[in-house]
C-alpha cells in the first residue's frame, strides 16, 4: 500500500500524532470514566480497624474529647499520604464510631473516597463535615472550606474559575497559619492543577512548598513522600533517591514505600536491589489482605506494584519471574482507565519474546474493555502483534480503529500516547518506507524518554529493544544503530542496549566492537535465567 492510499480512519490517528509529537505537559492526568469503575464495598470501608506501627506518624489536632477518636484520626491522616485509601477511610470511620461528632474525621473520609475515585461518597463525607462545623475551631473551619472549594472543582472538573478560589482558599490560611505543615502540603497540592492531585504530579513549583512542611517537621514522612514524586517528575533521580529512602525510613510498614524506593533503586542501575523493594512491598501487601480477609483487586497499588516488579525483573533478564509477575498484574481488574491501560504490558512482554500469538489473544481481551483508552490499547497491542505475524493488511485495520477510539479519548490524554503513531511508524518499517519512518520514529523516542514516572521510563528501554528488532528484521540498520545508542543512553545497565548495539557492529563488519558489546551485555545479564539467549540477526 502507498503512502497516498493511507486510509481516512488512519490518517486521523496521524492527526493525533502531530499532538503526541507536540505535547508538552509533564504527566499524564487522571481521566477517569467512574461509571465503569466497581467500588469497593461499603462493608470494607466501614470494618473495624486496629492502630497500628510503622506506617508514619502524622497528627492535627482536631476537636474531640476522645484520645482514642484523635488516634484514629491521625492514623487515617498517615494512611492517606501513602494512598492507602481503604484503610485511612477504614480509620475514619473508627474515630467516627468513637465520636460520631469529630468533623474532620468525615473530611478525612471524604479525602479517602477522592482517592477510590468515588466522587458522590466524597460529597456525602464532606456534607456531614459541614454540617459539624459550628462546633469545631476556626482552624478546621478553614479546612473545611478549602474541601469545599476542592470539591467544587472536582465536580466541574476543568473549569479554572473553581480552581483558583481553591488554590487561593489555602494560601489564605497559611497567611492567617505559617507554621502549619499540613497546609504547605496542601498548597502543593493545588499546584499540580488538577482536583484530583495528591503531590503524584509535582514538578518544580511544588518542591518549595514541601520542604517547607520538612522544614517546620523533619520526620514528615508525608513531605519526603511528595518530593520523591517531585523529583522523580523532574529527572531528578539522586535527590528522588534520597528523599525515597527517608519514605522508606519513616514508614517501613507502607507497601507504597518499598515500591518508591524501588522506582529510584531502578533508575540508578541498582535493578537487584529494586527487586527488593518491590518484593518486599508485594510481600506486605499479601500479608495484609490474607489478615484483614480483603481480596487484591481492591487495592489499586498491587498491579502496579508487580508491573515495576515484573520490568526489573525483566531488565535483568530473568524472564521466568518477569512473565509470572507479568501475568499475575494482567490478570487482575482494572478500577481506572489508566490502569486498564498499562495492562498492556503483558501483550507487549510478549511481543518482547517473539510470542505474538499469545500477545494477539491478550491484545483482544484489552479491546474488550470498559474504556475507550483500554480498547485503543489493545488495538495498538494488536496491530504490533500482527505485524509480527506478517499479516500488514489487518495491522493497518487495527491503527483505524485505534484512531476512531482515540476520538472518545480527551486531547489531553491522547497527547502522552504514542502507541498509534509509534505502530504507524513500525507499518512504514515495515514496508521499508524509511525515508518517512526512520524522522517519525526519532520524534516518537524522544517523546517516550521525556515522559515521566516509573513504568515509563522502565518501558520506554523494552519499546526502544522491538523498535530495533523490527529494523533489524526490516534491514533498516540505520534505524536500528540509533535505537541502540538511545537504549544505551537512557540505561547503560541494560544489557538489551549492548546486545543490540553489539549485533549493528556485527552486521557492520566491527567485530571488535561487537565483541566488546556482548561482553558487557553478558556481563549485566550475569544473574539472568540459564536459557536466556541474547538476540540474533535474522536470516536475510
Amino acid at each position: 500500500m502507498t503512502n497516498k492510499s493511507i486510509t481516512s480512519d488512519i490518517a486521523r490517528v496521524l492527526f493525533f500524532t502531530t499532538w503526541i509529537l507536540s505535547a508538552a505537559a509533564p504527566s499524564l492526568g487522571q481521566h477517569e470514566d467512574h461509571e465503569a469503575m466497581e467500588r469497593v464495598p461499603p462493608e470494607i470501608l466501614e470494618r473495624p480497624v486496629q492502630l497500628r506501627r510503622g506506617i508514619g506518624t502524622a497528627h492535627e489536632k482536631v476537636t474531640t474529647s476522645s484520645p482514642q477518636a484523635q488516634a484514629f484520626y491521625d492514623q487515617g491522616l498517615a494512611y492517606l499520604h501513602s494512598f492507602v485509601w481503604i484503610e485511612a477511610a477504614r480509620s475514619f470511620n473508627q474515630a467516627l464510631r468513637l465520636d460520631p461528632n469529630l468533623a474532620m474525621a468525615y473530611l478525612g473520609l471524604s479525602d479517602a473516597q477522592i482517592g477510590l475515585q468515588d466522587v458522590s461518597a466524597a460529597r456525602l463525607a464532606f456534607d456531614k463535615a459541614q454540617a459539624l462545623a459550628d462546633k469545631v475551631s476556626e482552624r478546621e473551619r478553614v479546612r473545611i472550606a478549602i474541601r469545599s472549594r476542592q470539591i467544587e472543582y472536582l465536580e466541574d472538573s476543568g473549569n479554572l474559575q473553581k480552581y483558583f478560589p481553591y488554590r487561593q482558599a489555602i494560601s489564605d490560611a497559611i497567611k492567617d497559619d505559617p507554621h502549619n505543615p499540613w497546609l504547605w502540603i496542601l498548597r502543593g497540592f493545588a499546584d499540580e492543577g488538577i482536583p484530583l492531585a495528591h503531590g503524584q504530579g509535582g514538578s518544580v513549583d511544588t518542591i518549595a512548598f514541601y520542604e517547607i512542611a520538612l522544614g517546620f517537621t523533619p520526620d514528615n514522612f508525608a513531605a519526603h513522600h511528595y518530593l520523591a514524586h517531585t523529583f522523580e517528575n523532574l529527572g531528578l533521580t539522586k535527590d528522588a533517591l534520597e528523599q525515597s529512602e527517608a519514605y522508606a525510613q519513616l514508614a517501613p510498614a507502607i507497601p507504597h514505600a518499598h515500591h518508591m524506593l524501588g522506582h529510584e533503586l531502578r533508575r540508578v542501575g541498582r535493578s537487584e536491589e529494586a527487586v527488593r523493594e518491590f518484593r518486599q512491598a508485594s510481600e506486605l501487601e499479601q500479608a495484609y489482605y490474607i489478615s484483614e480477609n480483603i481480596p487484591a483487586r481492591y487495592d489499586w497499588h498491587h498491579a502496579h506494584n508487580l508491573n515495576l516488579l515484573a520490568m526489573s525483573y525483566h531488565s535483568l533478564g530473568q524472564l521466568k519471574a518477569a512473565e509470572a509477575a507479568y501475568r499475575e498484574a494482567f490478570s487482575l481488574p482494572a478500577y481506572t482507565d489508566l490502569a486498564e491501560f498499562n495492562r498492556k504490558s503483558w501483550p507487549e512482554f510478549l511481543l518482547n519474546r517473539g510470542r505474538p500469538e499469545e500477545a494477539l489473544d491478550a491484545a483482544q481481551e484489552l479491546i474488550k474493555s470498559a474504556w475507550p483508552l483500554g480498547r485503543f490499547a489493545g488495538h495498538t497491542v494488536a496491530g504490533r502483534a500482527l505485524l509480527a505475524l506478517d499479516r500488514t493488511d489487518e495491522a493497518t485495520s487495527e491503527l483505524s480503529m485505534a484512531g476512531r477510539e482515540s476520538e472518545r479519548i480527551p486531547p489531553a490524554v491522547m497527547e502522552k500516547m504514542p502507541d498509534a503513531a509509534a505502530l504507524y511508524a513500525e507499518i512504514l518499517v515495515r514496508k521499508k518506507n524509511w525515508e518517512q519512518s526512520n524522522p517519525l520514529m526519532e520524534q516518537i523516542q524522544e517523546k517516550m524518554e521525556a515522559t515521566p514516572g516509573p513504568d515509563a521510563w522502565c518501558e520506554v528501554l523494552f519499546e526502544f529493544e522491538s523498535f530495533a528488532r523490527i529494523a533489524r528484521e526490516s534491514g533498516d540498520w540505520e534505524l536500528a544503530e540509533s535505537t541502540a545508542h538511545r537504549m544505551i543512553q537512557h540505561d547503560p545497565s541494560y544489557a538489551g542496549g549492548h546486545y543490540a548495539l553489539g549485533l549493528v557492529a556485527e552486521h557492520k563488519g566491527e567485530a571488535n566492537t561487537a565483541r566488546e558489546e556482548f561482553a558487557i551485555g553478558d556481563k549485566l545479564w550475569s544473574t539472568a535465567d540459564a536459557n536466556v539467549q541474547r538476540p540474533s540477526v535474522p536470516d536475510p
